[in-house]
């Protein structure tokens, strides 16, 4: 059975490393386009972005895009078409329902990140804490199969003698060393421009990279049509590998998108993309509404253009690499076998560009969170801009180094690890999120309950399905199936369950807690003078400049 091998020559790598440098000379074209406060400038860009720059690095490419997902149509045929169908209208959930509100909170308290705006809407440093604590550890889990992902792509691009060089110099035998240093060049690469960068770095180079996945998605097309005799020869093809589930459903093999997940996967994608921490802190990047709106009818053409023809792409693929053992490798495997080695290396620049993106906006939060919400609010709430900018970028680098470290021994089916990632973080930030933005009676302890409640959710029934796998043999025999599987209670995805008791939670801590403080529920919801008070976080550092704004003169007004 076919496997993914490293070139002999080094064609590929040529495309990638122009790539990669434009990637770099973005970075620091950004550095120094900058201006303004570090906190502000570096995490935020000063609030300036424009539609094709909010439409294009919230489409939430990523390694599961380019890699995961292929490597999932692939091995279970045409039902992961409606696995992903409600990704097409996530755009007008993540931006019609919350992203002109969010703008406004964030522009009114002054917050840079997440648990700002949370701490701030309800008064609650606690909750601002559990907030960092939780995007934290859930997005530095979601780095691990974005540096896997990168780490293959490279791995195909590399040319035998480096390889065999790299092996030389270690210290032992390695299973994999053309995945190792593939990951120790692509960690460098994305580590070192998205530290030195930041904010704008990670936006301009998601666009730049943005555009290459279309180019490289198009060109792709065609090649698989033409080489796999059609689509009704590769469906043929894929259902004499497999079972007849793999053109009719639920999945090839198991059944991957019954009833149940069809539903829960609704609220996967369409739903739960509002509550992602990366997402957020774009909604509160917009430079205004208009920008909004535009943003919202080109990530919708985006997403079309991408997902249709990468579904078409990767069931040809079952024509033209039967019986390939590693479904994650199914997109450098393909690109190998119908292109010519420097097309090739143009082509692997989509899900390279992918994975870049992701991984800096990632990092950006992360470190954010450590820097704002760690080390200036608790350690040091008096620094200096230097220091802070020190520490910013050290944090930056930090995090990545250890992602890096942890995927040297990646899972397999790096998107169930998306997923789990994904799942968490809506049922833990969703709903606060919500009752911030709508609920004026909404507290400080109905929030908590909810961020507790949904993430524990989602974290206890992936425990319940990993123990339940090795002690009990248990497989329900629904979705991908896999050691890091969850439990599906009643046949849905924990994300469902998750959102369930979040809102529940919220709801319920609310009306149980005392009433919010009137004059911090006016301050956000009703209209205030240009001098109103400004949040306890602008009277400590005043150098982000003053949040309140008359309606007219707030840029997330109509």
């Amino acid at each position: 059975m076919p496997e993914l091998d490293a070139p002999s020559t080094g064609a590929p790598l040529v495309a990638l490393v122009l790539f990669t440098l434009v990637s770099l000379g973005l970075g620091f074209v950004a550095r120094w386009a900058e201006r303004g406060a570090f906190l502000r400038r570096y995490f935020l860009g000063n609030r300036s972005l424009g539609p094709l720059s909010v439409a294009l690095t919230a489409a939430v490419m990523s390694g599961g895009t380019f890699l995961g997902f292929p490597g999932f149509v692939y091995a279970f045929g045409w039902v992961v078409a409606l696995w992903i169908a409600s990704y097409m209208v996530a755009p007008l959930t993540v931006f019609g329902l919350l992203g002109k509100r969010v703008g406004q909170l964030s522009r009114r308290t002054g917050a840079i990140t997440l648990p700002d705006l949370l701490r701030e809407r309800f008064g609650s440093p606690a909750l601002g804490v559990v907030t960092s604590l939780l995007i934290i550890t859930f997005l530095s889990v979601n780095l691990i199969p974005q540096f896997k992902g990168g780490a293959i792509i490279l791995k195909a691009s590399l040319p035998d003698a480096w390889i065999g060089g790299f092996s030389g110099i270690l210290p032992g035998p390695v299973a994999d060393p053309g995945y190792l240093l593939g990951l120790l060049i692509f960690a460098t690469t994305v580590i070192a421009y998205t530290a030195y960068g930041g904010f704008l770095a990670a936006v301009w180079t998601d666009v730049f990279q943005s555009l290459v996945m279309a180019v490289g998605v198009m060109i792709l097309l065609p090649l698989a049509l033409i080489a796999c005799g059609g689509l009704g020869a590769a469906t043929e093809a894929g259902i004499a590998q497999t079972d007849v589930n793999y053109a009719f459903g639920p999945g090839a093999g198991r059944a991957f998108h019954p009833i149940g997940l069809a539903v829960s996967f609704f609220f996967m994608w369409a739903i739960t993309g509002i509550g992602q921490p990366s997402t957020l802190v774009r909604l509160m990047a917009f430079k205004d509404s208009k920008t909004l709106r535009y943003a919202i009818l080109w990530v919708t053409l985006y997403n079309l253009l991408i997902y249709v023809p990468l579904i078409l792409i990767f069931i040809a693929a079952r024509g033209i690499l039967p019986e390939l053992t590693r479904p994650d490798e199914a997109m450098p495997a393909l690109v190998q076998k119908l292109t010519n080695p420097y097309v090739s290396g143009l082509i692997m620049a989509a899900p390279y560009g992918a994975v870049m993106s992701t991984i800096s906006g990632f990092l950006l939060v992360i470190s954010s969170g450590l820097v704002r919400d760690v080390y200036q609010r608790f350690l040091r709430p008096t620094a200096p801009e230097r220091e802070i900018a020190v520490v910013g970028y050290g944090a930056t680098v930090g995090v990545g180094i250890l992602a890096a470290l942890v995927a040297t021994r990646p899972p397999d089916f790096l998107q169930l690890v998306i997923v789990f990632a994904s799942a968490g973080m809506a049922a833990a930030f969703l709903i606060p999120a919500v009752m911030a933005c709508f609920w004026r009676r909404a507290t400080g302890a109905g929030a908590m309950a909810a961020m507790v409640a949904g993430a524990s959710a989602v974290i206890g029934l992936y425990a319940a399905g990993i123990i339940g796998r090795n002690l009990f043999d248990y497989d329900p025999q629904i979705g991908p199936g896999s050691a890091i599987a969850p439990l599906y209670l009643l046949g849905l995805d924990p994300c469902v369950w998750g959102l369930g008791v979040s809102l529940l939670a919220g709801v319920v801590g609310s009306l149980l807690s005392a009433e919010p403080d009137p004059d911090r529920v006016s301050l956000l919801f009703d209209l205030q003078p240009r001098d109103a008070p400004a949040p306890a976080t602008l009277e400590l550092h005043p150098e982000l400049g003053h949040p309140s704004a008359s309606p007219t003169a707030d840029p997330a007004a109509p």
